[in-house]
């Protein structure tokens, strides 16, 4: 007999078993970008409500806050890192567009983000001064300045709150490393300034990170290679930051 797997023979798929394939991928696609439109009009109606308060107004408000296309970052990996790099650091490449946090010497889970737009780029070495779950957000002075109807503050958990399920300050700046309701996103230039993740990878991260971890941006790009013989019952290096509590950001605007 042949041997089955998932309960198929190894012989040749037929033609129907092709087109069924097809279909179930178009199904797929379809379905999400029905799902990408259902959470942009949940969003426009929330926007709509603050409008109708006179917050601000709902035809703009979503793509001010979140911008982007429809084309996604991929998904995180670890991959081979230069060794440079103490384990317990991130890396935050603009030019890759990916989170790096190093796990191991040579190593380190790489994430997609939605990096600043040309006229909020930045870049230097900070700190992780504060963790919150379900962070409130509030406007800067520059993003008021770009639009006034923005509200002046927004609760955590709220659909319109920009800052995700959770939030990395960066030192006394105003920067954040966090998630994000809107993952068309991300892979895109669309912040102010702040590191966006999807909410999976900003989970899968947050734990990870203590008070005081060394935080590099930088727009230098390193492209690592993903590790392919790391297996998951290996324990991770646990990381022992070394750095001072709630250091200032120290950055210089990119040229």
């Amino acid at each position: 007999m042949m041997p089955r797997l998932n309960g198929v023979t190894g012989e040749k798929p037929s033609l129907l078993s092709v087109n069924e394939l097809r279909r179930r991928g178009i199904e797929m696609i379809l379905r999400t970008r029905i799902a990408r439109g259902i959470v942009l009009a949940a969003l426009t109606a929330v926007a709509s409500t603050f409008a109708s308060a006179g917050s601000f107004a709902a035809s703009d408000s979503v793509f001010f806050l979140w911008g982007g296309e429809d084309d996604h970052g991929g998904g995180r990996k670890m991959v081979n890192f230069s060794p440079r790099f103490s384990t317990g650091q991130i890396v935050v490449s603009f030019g890759d567009r990916r989170l790096y946090h190093v796990v191991r010497p040579g190593q380190a889970m790489s994430y997609p983000i939605a990096v600043p737009r040309e006229q909020s780029r930045w870049e230097g070495t900070t700190s992780v001064s504060m963790k919150r779950e379900n962070p409130s957000w509030t406007p800067t002075e520059e993003m008021l300045r770009e639009n006034p109807r923005l509200p002046r503050w927004v609760p955590g958990g709220h659909p319109m709150n920009p800052l995700g399920i959770r939030a990395l300050y960066l030192g006394s700046s105003t920067y954040r490393i966090h998630g994000t309701d809107a993952p068309w996103t991300i892979g895109e230039a669309v912040s102010k300034g702040c590191i966006r993740m999807f909410n999976e990878d900003v989970l899968d991260l947050y734990p990870q990170v203590n008070v005081g971890t060394k935080v590099t941006v930088t727009w230098q790009t390193f492209a690592g290679n993903p590790v392919a013989d790391v297996r998951e019952e290996e324990p991770l290096e646990k990381p022992r930051p070394k750095y001072r509590r709630a250091q200032s950001a120290s950055y210089s605007p990119a040229q």
